[in-house]
């Protein structure tokens, strides 16, 4: 089974990329974050004629404008949550697809460490974890999408740069180790470029090009999975109006 996970930074302007793409890659699954879309208004018809069933989940009215998250796949869909928690913005789902539990998630970006959104940020980490309280590390399970979190100093391209902002402070960084001590692994990716494999650029210029980016979005498996490639594709991010991440693709058996 092969699958992906893209922050595509709204569907709607980035449609015809992504639907480039999945002909080109051919995943099984995919999740996919920053949908940008009420769930009425993702494309269903368009990524169907491709063979995939959508699960999207998507704000209503203004709220539409922001975040927003979905499952595709071409090989069955069983929906199994589309919230998480109390938390009102659509930034989780959740399905069995072939018998893997796959959700994608949209962490909140946390702004600054003090602002009311990073203790927000804190509190979402927390209830994502927590939904792995009756979970079985054992069975066929993978959490993965844009967490906003860089794990290591060497996910960033300059820790120095990154001094007192978020995504990289302990307290993030903790909340996802708490995910990987449950059970999970982080599942590492061959790089597009160089030796470290980001997945976010800046849209400032040069920052792709000179790979200075950031490792947030990722992959974490259960035992359940066996993982047997992964890699940043890269080749996603160049070209005109490009999101700003990179889809991470990996190839497993259950």
């Amino acid at each position: 089974m092969r699958i992906a996970t893209w922050n595509v930074n709204s569907v709607g302007a980035r449609l015809p990329r992504l639907l480039d793409w999945l002909e080109t890659r051919e995943p099984d699954v995919v999740a996919l974050q920053e949908t940008k879309c009420g769930a009425d208004a993702f494309p269903t018809d368009e990524v169907g004629a491709l063979g995939y069933t959508a699960l999207p989940v998507g704000g209503t009215g203004t709220g539409a404008r922001w975040n927003g998250v979905a499952v595709l796949s071409r090989v069955g869909l069983e929906p199994v949550a589309t919230r998480l928690a109390d938390f009102e913005e659509p930034r989780y789902v959740s399905a069995v697809c072939s018998g893997l539990t796959l959700t994608s998630v949209y962490v909140p970006n946390g702004r600054t460490i003090d602002d009311p959104h990073y203790a927000y940020k804190l509190d979402w980490l927390a209830a994502l974890r927590a939904t792995l309280d009756d979970a079985d590390p054992d069975r066929p399970m993978i959490i993965t999408g844009d967490f906003n979190v860089a794990p290591t100093d060497a996910d960033v391209f300059a820790p120095e740069a990154f001094v007192g902002s978020t995504h990289v402070t302990e307290p993030e960084r903790a909340a996802v180790r708490a995910l990987v001590d449950w059970g999970l692994t982080d599942v590492p990716a061959r790089p597009g470029k160089g030796d470290r494999p980001f997945t976010y650029w800046d849209y400032r210029a040069g920052m792709f090009h000179k790979d200075q980016g950031m490792r947030i979005d990722l992959v974490l498996a259960s035992r359940g999975v066996r993982v047997t490639d992964a890699w940043v594709d890269r080749e996603a991010r160049k070209g005109k109006g490009p999101s700003d991440h990179a889809p991470v693709v990996v190839d497993l058996e259950l």
